[in-house]
């Protein structure tokens, strides 16, 4: 049984077939609580700052395991199909920091950054997505609206960009950024460690002007990534219980998702208890510290069964492999953090079988964020979606490399560079 669901966005009207739970749940009537203000930080324009290119300041890396250097880059204005947004905001995520350690292979220099949020600035011939002032949460998984996959209600696994987005360029096989006349690469087809940067339109997901970019941004990966995990690649049911390895940005929006889906028991493990203290605010009923007894305990706190489902968000096989030990017979596993290219998981084909545990692999939390990203800010302002609190810590671009200091260090929920 599912409710048919209307919601009001900047784009139109959509709707969003939802469970009862999850229906119920769109009239929740806390209001979010004041939000301290984000500290913007002043920073002194290159020299030449308009007309093209733009010059523009950002964080580049130049080789796996060296450290961001913020330099000052040339951008070229938008082309036909194309956007230039003036970012306010971007996460701190470990799917950047998969760069930097050499375990995500991409085209050197790169400007990392696909968390990102800001104010459409300019449009390339032929946009119609957005206009100029619209405020935008940026998708680093563009879809054509055509293909295979997207018909199929996929999006998230729309082939049309996967090779340009991995090669670092536009969908014309040529960067918007560059130096000395020599390419710089766009992660993610975004680039968002970077003052300004220009995306295919299919990026942009116009928002409500009332939903802070801060927490839009967040929207654009984090959020996505952990509560769809929950509403759309498992389908958590009320009542059940949830086991979460690693609650970062994505194992702590995987706990607001299974709170918002009704989950009885949210149990939270991590290698940091100061993580594990702000599972706890989130949701989670109990925390455990990672050590070689936490599948033991989780299958002590379940009956001596394992959990309903077992979310994994860091992306280490051990780990992974871990997780299926935690979830009980007939349970699922979800793996929503993405692990090292070249890596391998060792998951026995006789116990899959013989217990009937579902693996499953969570993209992008299984999104359409043409629906997604609007229906997470609609239940961010109801008070459903605790976001404000993810925010715990911001930065100025210049201070990148401490924010993923504190990011691996684990004393964060998740950092975000704001501009």
């Amino acid at each position: 049984m599912a409710f048919l669901c209307f919601f009001n966005n900047p784009s139109g009207t959509f709707s969003y077939p939802l469970s009862p739970f999850t229906f119920l749940l769109r009239f929740c009537p806390v209001t979010p609580g004041p939000r301290p203000a984000a500290r913007r930080p002043s920073r002194v324009p290159c020299e030449g700052w308009y007309p093209s290119p733009m010059k523009i300041h950002a964080a580049v890396l130049r080789a796996a395991h060296e450290r961001f250097s913020i330099e000052c880059l040339d951008l070229q204005p938008p082309r036909s199909g194309e956007v230039l947004v003036k970012l306010a905001a971007t996460g701190v995520c470990h799917s950047d920091w998969h760069i930097v350690s050499g375990a995500t292979s991409h085209p050197m220099p790169v400007v990392p950054g696909h968390e990102g949020a800001g104010v459409v600035e300019a449009i390339g011939e032929g946009v119609t997505a957005v206009k100029v002032g619209d405020h935008v949460s940026l998708n680093w998984a563009p879809s054509c609206g055509r293909c295979f996959y997207c018909l199929r209600d996929r999006h998230n696994l729309c082939a049309a960009y996967v090779e340009p987005i991995w090669a670092g360029t536009m969908m014309d096989g040529t960067t918007r950024l560059s130096l000395k006349g020599e390419p710089v690469y766009h992660f993610s087809a975004l680039a968002c460690f970077a003052e300004k940067t220009v995306v295919p339109q299919e990026c942009c997901v116009p928002l409500a002007k009332s939903v802070p970019l801060e927490i839009a941004a967040l929207i654009g990966c984090a959020v996505t990534t952990g509560v769809g995990a929950v509403l759309n690649t498992a389908r958590v049911s009320p009542g059940s219980s949830v086991a979460v390895f690693g609650v970062g940005g994505v194992g702590l929006s995987i706990v607001m998702g299974a709170k918002l889906a009704g989950a009885s028991q949210i149990i939270a493990i991590d290698r940091s208890e100061p993580k594990l203290s702000i599972a706890h605010s989130f949701g989670a009923t109990t925390g455990i510290v990672t050590s070689d007894q936490d599948v033991a305990i989780i299958k002590d706190l379940t009956g001596g069964r394992g959990a309903d489902y077992v979310f994994e968000a860091v992306g280490i096989p051990s780990i992974q492999e871990k997780c299926l030990d935690a979830a009980r017979p007939g349970g699922v596993i979800v793996f929503a953090g993405i692990s090292p290219m070249g890596s391998s998981t060792n998951l026995p084909g006789a116990i899959l079988t013989r217990q009937e545990k579902t693996v499953m692999g969570s993209y992008y939390g299984t999104s359409n964020p043409a629906r997604d990203f609007p229906l997470y800010a609609d239940l961010y302002q109801k008070g459903c979606l605790d976001l404000d609190r993810l925010v715990s810590k911001t930065y100025q671009l210049e201070e990148i490399n401490e924010a993923y200091a504190d990011m691996l260090s684990g004393s964060v929920a998740r950092g975000v560079v704001v501009f």
